[in-house]
């Protein structure tokens, strides 16, 4: 008995990875991604990016002596260079699904992903409460 109580647990937990994996396989690029751009938690850009997107840098400067430059092409994005010590942001590389993020600590600039499909957001929240 105990044998079975272990083996649903351990089937279990493999229930969300298969349910985020359909969902991420059902995202198409041809729906449009939406990048926003975040330093020190305030949105500063947001920009539309498909597969139509031409090839365009943009330089941010977060703070004294601090920059990232951010390049953008046909459906993906990344942070291109900056002069944090530990290059994290650079070394993640290109993002191109909603959901992804690149992270840049040192001067806390985020590059986020999100669908421009809105049937794909839940802005609606539930809140159940006893």
């Amino acid at each position: 008995m105990d044998g079975v109580v272990i083996i649903c647990l351990i089937l279990l937990s493999f229930t969300p990875l298969i349910v985020f994996g359909i969902d991420q396989k059902n995202q198409s690029p041809e729906n449009g991604l939406i990048a926003i751009i975040k330093i020190d938690g305030k949105e500063v850009d947001r920009f539309e990016i498909n597969e139509k997107t031409k090839h365009f840098e943009k330089t941010y400067y977060p703070g004294k002596d601090k920059y990232n430059i951010i390049e953008m092409e046909a459906g993906r994005i990344r942070v291109k260079e900056d002069n944090s010590p530990d290059q994290i942001a650079v070394r993640t590389g290109w993002i191109s699904r909603a959901g992804q993020t690149s992270i840049c600590l040192p001067h806390k600039l985020v590059v986020e992903l999100v669908s421009a499909n809105p049937a794909d957001d839940d802005d609606d929240d539930m809140i159940i409460s006893y």
